[in-house]
């Protein structure tokens, strides 16, 4: 299929979407970051589950709409053309005993300032996935994803350097319009985001303990089948034996220097602290 004729095919799926937005419903899961730790891989061995249902149109292989930030200013219609309609839900709930499931999953949805209390205003039942890697190591990934994507001119120590110039402003914008979508907090923010506290304090402010499941990264990556069964489980769901376990999104990188990853591990060293007392939780980064 032609580029043109795709573009008109994914424009066709999304006017029926919306047109028939009224009976479809809101996603029961919001997988929301951290960014690189995992939520691609997570995404794609949930939707092997037969009781998770894709997003709509399944053929488009989409994992998310980005709604709670990029796309605010679209209508909740446009958000709900996304997802399953409900006829579908009960057909397969019928056939399978359990009632199926369907998500999304954004990692800037975490880091975000707004995504949290849009979430909660909108999905205020909805299960939300965290995932949080050493942030040593999600920020090289991060990093190396940039340049991959041919956006990141800067060495990783220039890029370093430059984070807090590249963000100047970008703060005072975002809060005078909640509509403005900053480019810098989300490509650049290779140290600040993995100054996880802040990000959960949001959430945990707008959700429930109770509705929130907080995983490792580095455990997802050491037993994959574990980790999917806890998730599986927060979510209701029976057990499912994942097939073949492929490392999706993956960016070969450079090792990093010995003095970059002293200067991050110093910084991260009282974040980290901050964020075990608040969990009662240690993840040794």
């Amino acid at each position: 299929m032609t580029r043109p004729m795709r573009t008109v095919a994914k424009t066709a799926f999304r006017e029926w979407g919306v047109a028939t937005a009224s009976l479809r419903q809101l996603p029961d899961f919001l997988i929301i970051g951290t960014k690189r730790g995992g939520t691609t891989s997570l995404w794609n061995y949930l939707l092997t589950h037969p009781h998770i249902l894709p997003m709509f149109p399944a053929a488009q292989n989409l994992k998310s709409p980005h709604y709670f930030y990029w796309h605010y200013d679209r209508s909740e219609r446009w958000y709900r053309s996304h997802f399953a309609t409900r006829l579908r839900r009960t057909q397969l709930a019928r056939v399978g005993k359990t009632a199926p499931v369907t998500g999304e999953a954004s990692p800037y949805y975490l880091y975000s300032p707004y995504a949290a209390e849009r979430a909660r205003a909108l999905l205020p039942q909805a299960k939300i996935i965290i995932m949080l890697r050493d942030p040593v190591a999600r920020a090289y990934s991060h990093y190396w994803e940039r340049v991959h994507e041919g956006v990141e001119p800067l060495s990783f120590d220039a890029a370093l350097a430059a984070e807090d110039d590249r963000l100047a402003g970008e703060a005072d914008r975002m809060a005078a319009d909640p509509l403005y979508y900053s480019r810098p907090h989300d490509f650049y923010t290779y140290r600040d985001r993995g100054v996880y506290l802040p990000q959960l304090e949001r959430w945990l402010g707008q959700y429930p303990s109770e509705q929130v499941l907080i995983v490792q990264s580095e455990a997802f990556y050491a037993d994959k089948q574990a980790i999917f069964d806890q998730v599986t489980d927060f979510l209701g769901l029976p057990g499912h034996q994942l097939g073949e376990v492929k490392r999706f999104n993956y960016r070969p990188a450079e090792p990093m220097s010995e003095p970059s990853r002293e200067f991050l591990t110093d910084f991260f060293v009282p974040h980290n602290r901050a964020l075990y007392d608040y969990l009662g939780r240690d993840f040794a980064w």
